[in-house]
């Protein structure tokens, strides 16, 4: 087996003034910061090597290793790790690593990382084998990914991090932050978790390492060391940890409860010992479907996601100097944040409430204030931002505006009559945009003069956390307006998915359907808590009636209505939900002592039929994946989406759907159903764990 692109690293003795001679490993593959260091069988060896060298020059005070400028290591080579066809292969990467990384450990003088740029997984692994670490106090991206995808950290980190920093931020680091939508520290939160030792300026990070090596290799410095958690203490987390995986994911992957016994063993074990068992686990890991699905949805969201295959032409679109925002509710607000603070260009809400729009303006002031108090943002920031948006009453002030997004009511006549009123007031260039979940884009622009300027720009809530957007193009839709509205997307750093005009679009409409036939079950005489915990085996990020509460039973009626007026055949509205909403409730769900039970007033309202039918858990399940799997079919025969992967990026990015399905397709076809219901797979074989 050998590494599409093979780290090389470099050493060379530096001789720091006042502390004397250290060797100096970097790592460097050889391409620009944007293609991080990757170790693959080959780079290990390097690696290896250079360490031995570097441990042979008599008179060194320290061994340290750093990475090319801006970049440090990103880990495993993980296409040489999907490909991988045998679980003997598998092992000896595991073993391969821990024999290279070990040499820092076990090293005669004092290690140190110097840790430049993004380090995740193994990156950061081979940083944990240095007795000390340093960090430049602009990295981004630090973290131990693994269990999103299907793996774990398998090079150390589940014995080296909790003994290091204790029990409780190690199960952050290792199970929290992965399972959250791939949460990343900065490199303030990786001082402050004790996993740096120091954290330093950018500017003249590697010189100031050195010194600093050289102060703590002399000793001049010390660098205390926690005590290792108590016997206690570590159950008690563990304990608590697994709980948080068993709610998240029900089962569904192996992943998080091997890393789980992984760190249940380190404060106990020999680190030989630990080692072994990460070889193991990680080498079982590797032969596995979730890390085909996994390594599949990684590829998506970290290169299609970036380089839309069906991008319109850059170069067409206009640029844009203002923005103006129809409505000032709570999507309008956090809209309006996100435009200003990413294309920093004004921004103005109206609304024909004065005190729905000041309500509105003052929900953009809290978001601002929030991010400068956390940090996010400087002070300074918060008050250009501030400054950007603003309101009136009229929609006038969109005169000047290059695009104009509607947030307005989830009611076609409203937003048709915003469109009209619209077109009188803006230039002809103005990009006329709606945020609709579930109507056509069509219809909103079929009586306007120019309809080519109107376009679909969905967004998820909550917006500043939800990465994808849905730009849908109409018939109608012109190229300028069209490349327009992608640019702008990217500006807002969204994950960009071109789809055609089609009610619901993607992810609303796959999710009615899925969710549809739990609400039909419980309709039909299923106890509610068996149809609702029926999708667990999917280990989705939220339960069909808790997203019933998230998004509004009334919204999600709405979306069902629209759906079903487009579809009949085959979307359901629940009698049952529109009684629900009729009684001005909001959800089906009340909260009890911190855990979700149906609200007695919501369940004397369900009406049952006079014959009864209560399905089983596996029986729900069943109809709920065929219904979908039924849909994905329909939505490629129909050219929403171009192609069967941006149906797994929209779920994975609009939907949080986890990296263990692969989005969805690859769960289809792994289980028989993509070929049961449409008579043959999404994707092609060999792919996300396929077989040849």
């Amino acid at each position: 087996m050998s590494d599409e692109v093979v780290t090389e690293a470099k050493l060379r003795i530096v001789d720091v003034p006042d502390g004397g001679p250290i060797a100096l490993i970097t790592l460097d593959n050889g391409l620009d910061h944007r293609k991080p260091n990757t170790f693959g069988a080959a780079g290990l060896d390097n690696i290896g090597r250079a360490i031995d060298a570097a441990l042979a020059h008599d008179g060194i005070i320290a061994v340290a290793i750093t990475g090319k400028p801006y970049s440090f290591a990103a880990g495993a080579d993980l296409r040489a790790i999907g490909s991988m066809a045998s679980h003997d292969d598998a092992l000896a990467v595991g073993r391969q690593g821990h024999t290279v990384f070990r040499k820092l450990l076990d090293a005669r003088v004092p290690s140190f990382a110097f840790i430049n740029g993004a380090a995740l997984g193994g990156g950061l692994e081979i940083a944990l084998h240095c007795h000390y670490r340093t960090v430049s106090s602009d990295v981004p991206a630090l973290a131990l990914p693994e269990v999103s995808l299907g793996l774990v950290p398998g090079w150390g980190g589940t014995q080296l991090l909790p003994r290091l920093i204790g029990i409780g931020a190690a199960a952050k680091v290792v199970l929290e932050n992965p399972l959250s939508q791939n949460r990343m520290l900065k490199a303030p939160q990786f001082f402050t978790f004790g996993i740096a030792d120091a954290l330093l300026d950018a500017a003249d990070f590697l010189e100031q390492s050195l010194a600093w090596a050289a102060a703590v290799a002399r000793g001049r410095l010390t660098v205390p060391r926690r005590m290792l958690d108590s016997e206690a203490s570590w159950a008690a987390t563990l304990s608590a940890a697994r709980a948080e995986v068993d709610t998240r994911l029900h089962g569904a992957t192996r992943a998080p409860y091997v890393a789980l016994e992984l760190l249940a063993m380190a404060r106990t074990a020999e680190l030989t010992e630990g080692f072994a068992a990460e070889d193991h686990a990680l080498a079982d890991l590797i032969m596995s479907d979730e890390l085909r699905a996994g390594l599949y949805a990684f590829d998506l969201v970290r290169r299609r996601a970036k380089r839309p295959p069906h991008a319109p032409d850059p170069s067409l679109a206009r640029t844009v100097s203002k923005v103006g925002i129809v409505g000032a509710g709570l999507m309008a607000s956090q809209l309006a944040l996100l435009f200003a603070s990413n294309l920093r260009v004004p921004v103005v809400m109206t609304d024909v409430d004065e005190a729905r729009l000041q309500a509105g303006l003052d929900s953009v002031r809290t978001q601002i204030l929030d991010q400068v108090t956390r940090g996010r943002y400087s002070p300074d920031l918060g008050n250009r931002l501030s400054r950007l948006v603003t309101g009136r009453a009229d929609k006038e002030a969109f005169a000047d505006a290059d695009f104009v997004i509607e947030a307005v009511f989830e009611n076609l006549p409203v937003k048709q009559a915003v469109f009209a009123e619209l077109e009188g007031i803006v230039g002809p260039d103005c990009v006329l945009a709606t945020n609709t979940s579930s109507l056509s884009v069509s219809a909103m622009a079929s009586g306007l003069a120019h309809p080519q300027r109107v376009v679909g720009f969905h967004f998820f809530n909550p917006v500043a956390v939800m990465p994808l957007l849905e730009i849908a193009r109409t018939g109608e839709t012109d190229d300028a307006t069209y490349a327009t509205a992608f640019a702008i997307g990217q500006q807002l750093r969204k994950t960009c998915v071109p789809v055609r005009d089609a009610p619901a679009f993607v992810v609303n409409r796959l999710l009615t359907r899925l969710f549809g036939e739990v609400m039909r079950a419980i309709d039909d005489g299923t106890d509610f808590d068996v149809a609702d915990r029926a999708l667990e085996p999917l280990g989705l990020p939220m339960s069909p009636l808790t997203l019933v509460g998230f998004t509004g039973a009334a919204v999600t009626l709405h979306v069902s209505e629209s759906l079903a007026a487009a579809y009949p055949d085959r979307f359901y509205v629940s009698a049952n939900l529109r009684r629900v909403v009729d009684a001005g409730k909001s959800s089906i769900l009340t909260w009890v002592g911190g855990d979700p039970v149906v609200d007695p007033e919501v369940a004397a309202l369900y009406l049952l039929p006079p014959d009864p039918v209560a399905l089983k858990p596996d029986e729900v399940l069943r109809r709920a994946t065929e219904a979908v799997c039924d849909e994905v079919g329909r939505l490629l025969d129909e050219g929403v989406v171009a192609d069967v992967q941006d149906v797994d990026l929209c779920l994975l990015t609009g939907a949080g759907f986890p990296f263990h399905l692969g989005g969805l397709t690859p769960y289809l076809d792994r289980t028989g159903i993509s070929t049961r219901v449409t008579g043959h797979r999404f994707l092609p074989p060999g792919i996300a764990g396929l077989p040849e």
